[in-house]
């Protein structure tokens, strides 16, 4: 039986210690994450949308972004697996501890988390995009951080 995996951790390939272990989420918590990651793609906010209208495509030189994606406990507005990069967008109303707990919770198993205010997406889109390009083309190397903290990223839109 081959294990499906997504841009969380597979139990197979999740280290046993420290922030990575608790990364993978399963059963109904997880169905109750992807039901909610389809409902807001199916009910984007404006800066979503106008975010979604830069990265969809493979607009950014052939590299794929996925939208609102289950990747460990969160959902992330944009996800890019091949560069290991996850864009999140934070709300007048976001809770900014909650936030910074997320963000850490995905650096700590080799995710680069950019985040932006909704503001600064609808008000200068062009900063933002210029930031997320100069971040996918930081050199990364995925085999360094595969086994450095070993988990798989593969995007699962569902």
């Amino acid at each position: 039986m081959t294990e499906r995996k997504t841009l969380g951790v597979s139990k197979a390939d999740a280290p046993k210690a420290d922030a990575r272990s608790s990364f993978n989420v399963t059963g109904a918590r997880l169905e109750r994450l992807k039901e909610r990651a389809r409902d807001q793609r199916r009910n984007p906010t404006e800066a979503q949308e106008a975010l979604w209208a830069e990265l969809s495509g493979s607009k950014l030189g052939g590299v794929k972004f996925t939208r609102q994606a289950v990747v460990g406990s969160a959902i992330v507005d944009f996800a890019c697996p091949s560069r290991w990069i996850v864009v999140s967008l934070s709300t007048a109303d976001a809770n900014p501890e909650v936030e910074t707990l997320q963000d850490k919770k995905l650096s700590d198993v080799g995710i680069r988390v950019l985040r932006f205010s909704e503001e600064a997406v609808l008000g200068d889109r062009e900063s933002v995009m210029k930031t997320i390009v100069s971040e996918i083309n930081k050199p990364f190397d995925k085999r360094s951080a595969r086994s450095q903290f070993a988990p798989r990223m593969e995007s699962a839109e569902g």
